[in-house]
């Protein structure tokens, strides 16, 4: 049981402990993973009513790190983030529902490039402990699977057997670790 005393009030993402990634096929054939390596963000939690809590998250697009440095350099660019004009990822919670104990669904507004969709994310709790040092922290994880042409991401090359070298639906990962802060 988690103490809502303890819970309660405004949380920073700690970016050094933070995932924000995504996967998506490759050829038809592989999952190429990647992740965000510049990200900040912040929760306000009221425990006692999670409808009156808020999400909020940026992430610097071109921060984008798939191992491959020249794959990277290709969704920097206008073929897909366009990091030039667009260079932040952001999501700004709507409602915060909890769905059971330790499990929300979270809905807003997830933009990117310049397109804002409406999404909902199913995160859960892992679990609320103070560090070595005395900071208290959060965990998070969750994921969702989206439509990147939804979001203006619609590069692609078909392939001779009639798929394509990019797949339609991408899984966007989440694992969060937020420091308390008042």
């Amino acid at each position: 049981m988690i103490d809502v005393e303890q819970v309660n009030g405004v949380w920073a993402f700690d970016p050094e402990h933070t995932r924000i990634g995504f996967s998506a096929r490759h050829a038809m054939i592989t999952t190429v993973r990647g992740a965000f390596n510049d990200v900040e963000g912040e929760l306000l939690v009221d425990a006692d009513d999670p409808s009156r809590s808020e999400a909020t998250l940026t992430v610097r697009a071109s921060s984008v790190d798939t191992r491959n440095a020249k794959r990277d350099e290709h969704l920097r660019s206008a073929d897909f983030f366009d990091v030039d004009r667009w260079p932040d990822i952001t999501f700004v919670s709507r409602k915060i529902e909890e769905i059971d104990e330790g499990s929300y669904a979270v809905t807003g507004d997830l933009t990117i490039r310049d397109v804002t969709q409406e999404v909902m994310v199913p995160i859960s709790l892992v679990g609320v402990e103070t560090d070595a040092f005395g900071v208290l922290r959060a965990g998070f994880e969750g994921s969702r699977r989206l439509r990147r042409r939804d979001f203006g991401l619609e590069w692609n090359m078909p392939l001779d057997s009639g798929g394509v070298l990019v797949s339609e639906r991408i899984t966007l990962e989440f694992e969060i670790s937020v420091i308390k802060t008042e």
